[in-house]
């Protein structure tokens, strides 16, 4: 009998990387969650039963990342995103918010590969989630373009240094069913519009991609985007 794979979700108590959390325990993976309260990563764990764990883990603070770590046994799978969004200008820079984010993806990122890499099995995986406003910016996104620039960079440069360990990220634009985007149901009209398939991504296909870059042996140092095309139409 197969021995169980165990999966680390960053960011698993909501949005997308609970989507990812449900499908990683619905095929019989051993999975932690994390979020940056304990209450809410409890909550994301008792959703997802067959005994998931829930453990409280801020990206934004890294020099406690590897003590909030510290029990995880073994790793096969890490998936690591979860950041909310942050308005920033070169003309009205706001300085918290945007250390913030880029610790968080930045730094956060690497130090929680970090403080998991002594555990990690021989044929692990890791993915890392960024988003498509590295490609299209957008009034009031500097941050959110730059450190998903970063993302881009940190998958190739991880996948290099981590092998046989693979590294990819995925990029999401648009979520139609995402709870980001549910104040903005114009803007997904539009993006609706501008989509070769005819409807915005959804939180499922960004699972269901994570999961393909978390399985396939030949795929390291991607950058898969997951926006329905929209950017083909861009000249993207």
């Amino acid at each position: 009998m197969a021995e169980r794979k165990s999966a680390v979700v960053v960011g698993g108590s909501a949005g997308i990387g609970l989507a990812t959390a449900k499908a990683l325990a619905a095929r019989g993976e051993a999975v932690i969650v994390t979020s940056r309260d304990q209450g809410r990563a409890e909550a994301a764990a008792g959703e997802l039963g067959g005994g998931a764990k829930g453990v409280a883990v801020d990206l934004a603070a890294p020099e406690g990342i590897a003590r909030a770590l510290a029990r995880v046994e073994r790793v096969d799978h890490l998936v690591i995103g979860g950041v909310g969004p942050d308005r920033n200008t070169a003309k009205d820079f706001a300085v918290p918010g945007a250390l913030r984010i880029m610790t968080t993806k930045l730094v956060g990122y690497v130090e929680a590969i970090h403080a998991l890499l002594p555990r990690f099995a021989a044929d692990g995986s890791i993915v890392l989630v960024g988003g498509q406003a590295r490609e299209y910016p957008y009034p009031g996104g500097l941050t959110v373009s730059t450190v998903n620039g970063g993302v881009t960079a940190m998958a190739r440069a991880l996948a290099l240094e981590l092998g046989p360990i693979r590294v990819n990220a995925i990029h999401p634009g648009a979520v139609g069913d995402h709870p980001r985007w549910a104040n903005a149901r114009e803007l997904i009209e539009r993006v609706r519009a501008r989509t070769p398939t005819g409807r915005p991504a959804t939180m499922a296909d960004c699972a269901g991609a994570i999961l393909f870059l978390l399985d396939n042996p030949g795929v390291n140092g991607a950058n898969l985007v997951v926006d329905g095309g929209f950017g083909v139409g861009l000249g993207g």
